[in-house]
């Protein structure tokens, strides 16, 4: 029934576990009906809707979208799915069951020693609000399937080793360039650098044909001013005599 875990700022190393991310049930469902906590449920079943009782009053701080959020009440975060586990040395791929949690809100993996590729499987994580891959040694292309997270806000890939076109529809269209930075082998309108159009026609030598029109119009020119030449000299002798 886990619904945020927040790992963060510390040294903890390794891969991420495949299994334990399988575990997580609650994190797959995305009815918010779903998540309500226990002792919610309680107070819709006794009739009472308040939440100034200091007996369950609880909050709690957490990056989300780049920023330090402070969580003071429960009905900010009930229906809050979240995982970071930034700043620390897990390493290895992310595991493509990680795009099993649909029900995933936020997703902050940055700041680690994570390489491969970018899972497809992040495409079917359709709530997800922000995520975060920054810092890493991420490589390969973007997801063509991460343009169908409608919801997404916040997006941030940029210190990897990614190369290949940024995605340009939808919400990546919104992103700016601070979100792509650091990857050398990226181009896209979101960059400096742009993608070169491969549509066009390849550059072909010229031709022998055409080496020979350029070379009778040189001879040509060059016949005309020998002419003028001569033309010039003749009349200033007849002028004389």
């Amino acid at each position: 029934k886990l619904h945020i875990i927040d790992l963060s700022r510390n040294q903890f190393s390794g891969s991420l576990p495949s299994k334990t991310i399988q575990n997580w049930k609650s994190m797959k469902v995305s009815r918010k009906s779903q998540l309500q906590y226990e002792y919610y449920m309680a107070y819709k079943l006794l009739g009472r809707f308040s939440w100034q009782d200091d007996q369950y009053s609880y909050s709690f701080t957490m990056c989300n979208k780049g920023m330090v959020m402070v969580y003071e009440k429960l009905q900010q975060f009930y229906n809050l799915i979240a995982i970071d586990l930034s700043s620390n040395k897990f390493c290895g791929e992310i595991p493509d069951v990680m795009g099993d949690l649909t029900g995933l809100v936020l997703l902050n993996l940055s700041n680690n020693m994570l390489g491969g590729s970018i899972p497809s499987s992040l495409g079917k994580l359709s709530n997800l609000q922000a995520l975060d891959l920054s810092l890493n040694s991420l490589s390969g292309k973007i997801p063509q399937q991460l343009e169908e997270l409608t919801f997404l806000s916040y997006f941030n890939v940029s210190f990897n080793n990614l190369s290949g076109p940024i995605p340009q529809n939808k919400q990546f269209a919104t992103f700016e360039g601070s979100s792509f930075e650091g990857n050398q082998g990226l181009c896209g309108n979101q960059l400096l650098k742009k993608c070169e159009d491969d549509g066009g026609s390849p550059f072909a030598p010229p031709s022998a044909s055409d080496n020979n029109d350029q070379d009778s119009g040189f001879l040509a020119e060059f016949d005309w001013k020998v002419v003028l030449i001569g033309f010039g000299r003749g009349l200033l002798a007849g002028v004389t005599l």
